[in-house]
C-alpha cells in the first residue's frame, strides 16, 4: 500500500444513529492489491467485551508474523508494543472494525501461499453502545473470519454464550444447503484465569473447562446453543490465559515492555500464538466448502454489511441469503478474473494486433472456461438463484469481450510508428553509405551495405505483414524489440556526442 503498516478502519459506527458503514475504498486497497487479490485468505478476528486486551493480544500476533522465523519472536524486555492502537484505562480504544493494513503472505509446508488478515473489533458492552451495536460487531466478525477468538474475562458465563445464539440458528438453516459446517474455528480465550489448580493454563485445561461449561447449563436458550454449537463450528477450542501482571493492569506508563509482563503470561503467549498462526496450522476461509480468496472476501464484506444496516438485527434466513449472494458474487468475480487474465495473455495492451477470427476463437474458448469455473464452484441459494448470477456473468463476459475486440482493432488502425520509422531511417542510411562506398571504390563495404539493406527491407515487409494480418506475432514482436534497442543505442550515442559539444558552447559564450 506504499505507506507504513497501520490499522485501517473498514467498518465505522455512527454514535448519532447507531448505523454501520463499510469503508469500501479502504477495504479495496487492502484486499484487492494485485499481489494478494487471488490468494486464499485466512481472517483472524478477536472479539469480546470492552477493555479486555483484544488489541494488546493482536499486536503480539503482528510481532509473530513479522518474526515467525526467529526463535525469540516475542521481543526484547524493553521493547515497546506497537500495532493496533491500545492503552490501559477504562475508556474504549477501538471503534467499529479495523484491519491491519498489511496482509501477511505465509507459505505453508506444501508450498501454497495464504494471505493472513488480522481484524480488531470494538469492545462490547461499553457505556455508549447499544445491544444491537455489540451484536452486530460480533456477528460481522464471526461471519467474516475463519478463526474467531472470543475474548472473555476470568470465566465463561451464560451471558458470554448468548451472542452465539444467532449463529446456531443460522447454522441450522445453512446446513441443509451447504457442504460441511457453516462456521470454521471458534476459540474461547479466557483471560486472567485464576484457577490453574483446577484447570491448567492452555488448550488442555481449556478443553476440560469448556466441556464442563457446556454440559452444566440448564438454561433453555443455552441448551439450544450447546446442542447445535458443535454442528455449526468445524472446530471449537478454549484456551486459559493467565493474568499479564499488575504492572500491565494498573500502570499508566506501561507501553508493552515485556519486562513488566508476568513470566507465565509470556510462556502461554509462546504457545497460543504459534498455535493460531504457524504456517501448518493456518485456517483458510471457506464458504460452502470453497476456499475464499481476498477478492471473494471483499464481496462477503459488502453483502454482510448491507443486511446489518437496518434498524433491527437480521433474521437467520436473511443472513443465509446474504451469504448465498456473496458466495455467487465471489464465484462470478473469480470467473471474470480468469477470463480477463487469459485474454490479456493473447491480446493485452502491450501485445501486437491479432487476427480477429483467431481472437474470437480464443474468446469463445476462454469464455467457456470461465463459465465452467463458475458452474463447478459449489454455490448456495438453489439452482434458480444461481442461474441469475450465471446470466450476470455471461453479460459481463460479453462486455469484456467487446473491450478486448475494440482494443485489438485499434492496434491495427493506429499502430505506433516507432518500428517502421527506425527501419526507414536505417534503409536510407545504408542506401546512402552504399552509394558513397561505390563512388570511392570500396566495393567490399558497399556489398556489405547492400546486403544489410536487403535484410532491412525484408524485415520491413515481414513486420508489416505480421502487424496487419495478425499472424506470426512472435516474429513481429522480435522485430519491434530489435528496433527499440537500436533506437535506444542511437539516442545514447547522440547524447554522449552532444554532451561535450554543449559544454564547449557554454564555455565559449
Amino acid at each position: 500500500m506504499g505507506s507504513k503498516p497501520r490499522p485501517i478502519q473498514i467498518v465505522t459506527l455512527s454514535k448519532a444513529d447507531h448505523s454501520f458503514n463499510l469503508e469500501t475504498e479502504a477495504l479495496a486497497q487492502i484486499l484487492l492489491a494485485p499481489e494478494i487479490r487471488d490468494k486464499q485468505v485466512m481472517v483472524l478476528s478477536v472479539a469480546g467485551a470492552v477493555r479486555k486486551g483484544k488489541s494488546f493480544l493482536l499486536n503480539f500476533m503482528i510481532r509473530y508474523l513479522y518474526r515467525k522465523d526467529d526463535e525469540n519472536w516475542l521481543g526484547l524486555d524493553d521493547e515497546y508494543l506497537t500495532g493496533f492502537s491500545w492503552r490501559g484505562g477504562s475508556e474504549p480504544e477501538t471503534t467499529g472494525i479495523q484491519l491491519w493494513s498489511e496482509v501477511f503472505i505465509v507459505q505453508k509446508q506444501d508450498g501454497t501461499e495464504v494471505a493472513v488478515v488480522l481484524m480488531d473489533t470494538q469492545g462490547a458492552f461499553d457505556d455508549q453502545s447499544t445491544v444491537k451495536d455489540c451484536a452486530t460487531i460480533f456477528a460481522l466478525s464471526t461471519l467474516i473470519s475463519s478463526v474467531q477468538i472470543y475474548n472473555v474475562s476470568e470465566n465463561i458465563r451464560k451471558t458470554d454464550l448468548q451472542p452465539l445464539h444467532l449463529f446456531t440458528e443460522y447454522g441450522c438453516i445453512a446446513m441443509d444447503e451447504i457442504v460441511g459446517k457453516p462456521f470454521q474455528s471458534l476459540m474461547l480465550l479466557v483471560r486472567d484465569w485464576s484457577f490453574a489448580y483446577e484447570y491448567t493454563y492452555g488448550l488442555k485445561g481449556g478443553k476440560q473447562f469448556l466441556d464442563k461449561c457446556l454440559q452444566a447449563t440448564q438454561h433453555e436458550e443455552l441448551q439450544t446453543i450447546r446442542k447445535h454449537i458443535h454442528s455449526c463450528f468445524s472446530d471449537i477450542s478454549c484456551f486459559l490465559l493467565p493474568h499479564p501482571g499488575m504492572k500491565v493492569a494498573i500502570s499508566s506508563t506501561f507501553e508493552g515492555q515485556l519486562c513488566d509482563v508476568a513470566s507465565e503470561f509470556k510462556e502461554q503467549l509462546k504457545i497460543l500464538i504459534p498455535e493460531l498462526l504457524h504456517p501448518d496450522r493456518l485456517v483458510e476461509k471457506k464458504i460452502n466448502g470453497n476456499k475464499v480468496t481476498c477478492m471473494g472476501l471483499f464481496e462477503f464484506f459488502k453483502a454482510y454489511i448491507k443486511i446489518y444496516q437496518g434498524g433491527d438485527l437480521p433474521q437467520p434466513k436473511t443472513v443465509f441469503m446474504a451469504t448465498a449472494e456473496a458466495n455467487n458474487l465471489a464465484a462470478v468475480a473469480t470467473a471474470k478474473e480468469q477470463y480477463y487474465r487469459n485474454m490479456e495473455k493473447v491480446c493485452g495492451g502491450n501485445l501486437p494486433y491479432m487476427d480477429p477470427t483467431s481472437l474470437e476463437k480464443k474468446h469463445q474458448f476462454f469464455s467457456k472456461e470461465a463459465l465452467d469455473t463458475f458452474s463447478s464452484t459449489k454455490k448456495m441459494g438453489g439452482q434458480e438463484f444461481c442461474d441469475n448470477y450465471q446470466a450476470q456473468l455471461e453479460e459481463e463476459l460479453e462486455e469484456m469481450w467487446q473491450f478486448f475486440y475494440k482494443q485489438n482493432m485499434s492496434k491495427s488502425l493506429s499502430s505506433t510508428f516507432q518500428t517502421p520509422s527506425v527501419l526507414f531511417v536505417l534503409i536510407c542510411l545504408f542506401y546512402i553509405l552504399s552509394g558513397v562506398f561505390h563512388f570511392v571504390g570500396l566495393a567490399t563495404l558497399a556489398l556489405v551495405c547492400d546486403f544489410t539493406l536487403g535484410v532491412l527491407m525484408m524485415a520491413t515487409l515481414t513486420w508489416a505483414f505480421t502487424r496487419y494480418s495478425g499472424h506470426y506475432q512472435n516474429v513481429g514482436e522480435a522485430i519491434d524489440k530489435v528496433a527499440g534497442v537500436t533506437l535506444e543505442q542511437a539516442n545514447e550515442a547522440l547524447n554522449e556526442w552532444m554532451g561535450p559539444t554543449t559544454i564547449q558552447h557554454k564555455k565559449s559564450s
